[in-house]
């Protein structure tokens, strides 16, 4: 038992290690902030929980201890990093980051061009209030 669990746990380590080597290489070659928060987002956050999770094994299966705190680490970086990514390209998108001039298609450009119009709308009317009050005001 206790050399398949070493060897477990060295798999997951090694494994998590690769993985997150792969991650940095994605984030020095790849050519825009998009592919680049994928890589962050996919192969960084595989990478830690493998290494979590072998680090879990350990405290559990060698020193009789579960340990809570790898547990909610794992949890939370599971959760966290991919949304963190997601909202890093949102925000980059919305501030008009170019995408790669090898990428395929813009899926997003039509719906950012409907909500700007809607914003541009509901700023019209707003304005347009203020400024019947400032009438109103003045009267």
């Amino acid at each position: 038992m206790m050399t398949a669990g070493e060897w477990l746990i060295g798999i997951l380590v090694l494994l998590g290690a690769l993985f997150s080597l792969l991650s940095s290489f994605g984030l020095i070659r790849l050519p825009d902030i998009y592919l680049r928060s994928h890589a962050a987002t996919k192969s960084a956050t595989l990478g830690v929980l493998c290494i979590l999770t072998g680090a879990f094994l350990y405290f559990w299966l060698f020193m009789d201890h579960i340990s809570v705190k790898l547990l909610l680490g794992i949890v939370f970086v599971f959760i966290t990093s991919p949304v963190a990514g997601h909202l890093n390209g949102r925000a980059a998108y919305r501030s008009g980051v170019p995408l790669w001039p090898g990428s395929v298609s813009d899926e997003l450009q039509a719906e950012l061009a409907r909500e700007r119009a809607e914003w541009e709308q509901e700023r019209g009317q707003v304005q347009g209030e203020i400024s019947k009050i400032q009438h109103m005001k003045n009267s």
